[in-house]
């Protein structure tokens, strides 16, 4: 990553993921579309956007329009590893969007707790 990088993991289809990369552009940054629902997500990246922002994989597994409860993922029982496996099988299942900058990462919802990164 570049000195003065910003990645935003985002999803278009989402108002809060629109918000946030509308509100980079504003302050003049043109941040790294991934676009994560076609690109997807490797064990690798995951762990590494986690441990960044120093959360667990439940701290950013999006629940709602899911089958995330349905498959077990919401259980107090489900392990990181398995939350991992699954949000790699199925990206929508991470919350959005996240944003990196030089300045760390974070799960930018709600969409002001982009100003924290900037």
């Amino acid at each position: 990553m570049a000195d003065d990088e910003i990645i935003i993991y985002h999803n278009p289809n989402c108002g809060t993921s629109r918000n946030v990369l509308a509100a980079l552009r504003a302050r003049g940054r043109e941040p790294k579309v991934v676009e994560y629902l076609k690109t997807g997500w490797t064990r690798p990246q995951l762990k590494s956007l986690l441990k960044t922002m120093g959360l667990k994989a439940r701290d950013i597994l999006r629940v709602r329009g899911t089958d995330a409860e349905a498959r077990g993922l919401t259980a107090l029982s489900a392990s990181e590893e398995a939350i991992i496996e699954a949000m790699i099988a199925e990206p929508i299942l991470v919350e959005r969007p996240i944003v990196v900058t030089p300045k760390g990462a974070a799960l930018c919802r709600p969409a002001d707790r982009v100003e924290a990164l900037l």
